[in-house]
C-alpha cells in the first residue's frame, strides 16, 4: 500500500506543481500574459518569397502573359560607354513596351527586372516559366566597331548554330553576361543542350519564329532593321524548351543615329507600338488555332 502511495505521489506531484505554476503565471504575470497575448508572425504572401516579379494587367488568369526581359543590369552594364549604357536603354524600352501593352489592355505583363539589378541568364527565362508565361522577349542593344557603320535592329530566335558568323559572335557576347571575373556563373546542362535537337522543341521553335516574323512585318516602315529576316543563334537566355522566345537587338548603341532614336521618346514609342502590335497579333492567332472546330 505504501508503495502504491509513493508511485501516485511521484506522478501527481509534478502535475500539481505545473498546474500551480500556470495558475500563478495567469494571476500574477506581467501585462500580455495569460489569455491576453497573441503572437503574430508575418508570412510571405504568394510568390513574394520566391522573388518573382509582379504581374500587371487584367486579373483574369486566362489572359495571355508576356514576360519582358530588359537585358543586362547591375554589375553587367552591357554595351556602351559613359551615360549611354545598354542596361539603361533596355530597361527604358522594356517599360515602354509594358506600358503600351497595359494601355491597350487584354494582355498580362511582367518584367524580369524593373530596376538596375543583375540577373544571370538562366534566371531570366526561369522567371518566365515559373510565372507560366505564354511568350518571352529579351530586349538588347548591339554594338560593333565604330568604323563598320552597322545600324538597325535584328530579331533572333534560338538555334544550335548561328544563321551567320555575325549572329554567332553576338550570341557569344550576350552569353558572356554570365561570366564574372572569368568565372561562369552557371553552365547550361547537357539536358538543356539536348533540347536543341529534341522533337518537342520544334513546335516552340516554330512559334518563336512566327513571332519574330510578326515583329519584322509590323515594324516595316516604322523601325530600321539591319536584317530583313529573323536570325538565329545559341542564345542562352532563349533556351526554354516550352516557351516561345525571341531576343530583340533594338539597334546599335554605339551608332549615333540608332542611339539617338532609341533614347528619344518618339523612338521608344515606335519600338513599343510595333512590338506590342506583334504580340497582340501573335496571341490572336494562337487563340484562333486553339479554338475548337464548331460544326453546323
Amino acid at each position: 500500500m505504501r508503495r502504491i502511495f509513493l508511485i501516485l505521489a511521484a506522478v501527481v506531484a509534478p502535475v500539481a506543481v505545473f498546474a500551480a505554476m500556470v495558475a500563478a503565471d495567469r494571476m500574477f504575470g506581467g501585462p500580455g500574459r495569460g489569455y491576453d497575448y497573441v503572437i503574430t508572425v508575418d508570412l510571405p504572401q504568394g510568390d513574394a518569397g520566391l522573388g518573382l516579379p509582379k504581374i500587371e494587367g487584367p486579373m483574369d488568369a486566362s489572359r495571355p502573359l508576356v514576360v519582358i526581359d530588359a537585358g543586362h543590369g547591375g554589375k553587367d552594364p552591357g554595351a556602351g560607354t559613359g551615360q549611354i549604357r545598354e542596361k539603361t536603354l533596355t530597361l527604358m524600352l522594356a517599360q515602354a513596351l509594358r506600358d503600351e501593352l497595359l494601355r491597350k489592355g487584354g494582355v498580362r505583363v511582367a518584367l524580369t527586372r524593373s530596376d538596375d539589378r543583375y540577373l544571370v541568364l538562366g534566371e531570366r527565362s526561369a522567371i518566365a516559366r515559373r510565372l507560366g508565361a505564354n511568350l518571352f522577349i529579351s530586349i538588347h542593344a548591339d554594338s560593333t566597331a565604330a568604323e563598320s557603320g552597322a545600324s538597325g535592329a535584328t530579331v533572333y530566335t534560338l538555334s544550335a548554330k548561328g544563321s551567320n558568323e555575325a549572329a554567332e559572335k553576338i550570341a557569344a557576347r550576350e552569353n558572356a553576361a554570365d561570366v564574372v571575373n572569368g568565372v561562369k556563373v552557371a553552365d547550361q546542362s547537357d539536358a538543356v543542350s539536348a533540347i536543341l535537337v529534341d522533337l518537342s522543341q520544334r513546335e516552340t521553335q516554330a512559334k518563336s519564329e512566327a513571332f519574330a516574323n510578326l515583329i519584322l512585318r509590323e515594324g516595316r516602315g516604322r523601325l530600321p532593321f539591319r536584317e530583313t529576316a529573323a536570325q538565329s543563334a545559341a542564345f542562352a537566355v532563349l533556351k526554354s524548351p516550352d516557351l516561345p522566345s525571341v531576343l530583340f537587338e533594338s539597334g546599335y548603341i554605339n551608332n549615333q543615329e540608332d542611339a539617338g532614336r532609341l533614347f528619344s521618346p518618339e523612338g521608344r514609342r515606335a519600338f513599343a507600338e510595333v512590338t506590342a502590335q506583334a504580340i497582340r497579333i501573335y496571341f490572336a492567332r494562337s487563340d484562333a488555332q486553339a479554338a475548337p472546330l464548331v460544326l453546323p
